[in-house]
């Protein structure tokens, strides 16, 4: 369900608050658009109880906990002591995906738990970088640009061997690994993948009230394709939201030209005739 207004805590965010939020976030300097604070936003869409400064303060806690404030004090403080690990018995619950249940649970996905470990980090001055691999999110060291995390299995340190081996794995002994696959990966492209796995997880169970808050915010991250107007569209238009559906095809044919562009049109002018 998508979040309604209200809620108990002073922090708590309407649907169109958050929203509103979130799309500030993405507009404003891609450095300052940190993926755990972007992970809270997209938690306040699932919860609409969330109180955005208590789950705040609940990071600032876990970074005031740490003894050291070193890549090696922290990986022991979220995965030794706190026993922050990945789901692998329910790897696709949604609840894995959403930061304040990450920290609530311990558990997560490799990208979330990625995400919650750079924030730390960010807190207590150890400068890491999220690390697209492909099938498998990483957290990088900014000094030791060898050196890498694997949160999803208990914070392993790794080189850039011990990846490959890990993307083998995944893809297939003869799958062929390049180094940029341990490029560090721009916030934008983060907080996108993380909407990814939300998209993939709503789209497999027909959940189109869900998928559409999450389009909604997908099509708000820079280089995001913007044909996912389009899927956003549909998925509004499967609920009822005929008005804000053809909005998404107006804006979709705005970033487009010629027939695409009248085809697009089109399509929001039957939207609209929907609504009488």
């Amino acid at each position: 369900m998508p979040p309604r207004p209200g809620g108990r805590g002073t922090g708590t965010l309407a649907a169109v608050e958050a929203t509103e939020r979130f799309a500030q976030l993405m507009a404003g300097p891609e450095a300052a658009a940190h993926p755990d604070v972007a992970g809270l936003l997209i938690a306040a869409h699932a919860r609409p109880d969330l109180d955005l400064p208590t789950e705040e303060a609940r990071l600032d806690a876990l970074a005031a906990g740490c003894p050291e404030p070193t890549l090696d004090g922290l990986r022991a403080h979220l995965f030794d002591d706190l026993g922050f690990r990945g789901n692998d018995r329910d790897y696709h619950d949604p609840r894995n995906s959403y930061l304040d249940q990450v920290v609530e649970r311990r558990l997560g996905i490799p990208i979330s738990l990625s995400v919650l470990t750079i924030g730390v980090g960010r807190r207590l001055g150890v400068p890491l970088v999220g690390v697209g691999m492909p099938g498998h999110f990483l957290v990088g060291d900014r000094v030791d640009r060898d050196v890498f995390l694997d949160p999803f299995h208990g914070g392993r340190v790794l080189d850039a061997r011990g990846c490959e081996r890990i993307f083998q794995g995944l893809q297939g002994p003869g799958a062929a690994f390049h180094p940029s696959f341990l490029q560090p990966t721009g916030n934008h492209a983060v907080v996108a993948r993380m909407l990814a796995n939300l998209k993939q997880i709503f789209t497999s169970r027909g959940d189109a009230r869900a998928l559409a808050w999450v389009l909604r915010l997908r099509v708000l991250v820079p280089g995001v394709p913007v044909e996912e107007h389009a899927e956003l569209a549909s998925a509004l238009a499967a609920v009822g939201s005929f008005g804000a559906a053809a909005e998404a095809m107006g804006s979709l044919a705005g970033h487009t030209s010629g027939a695409d562009a009248e085809r697009y049109s089109a399509t929001a002018e039957r939207l609209r005739a929907r609504l009488n």
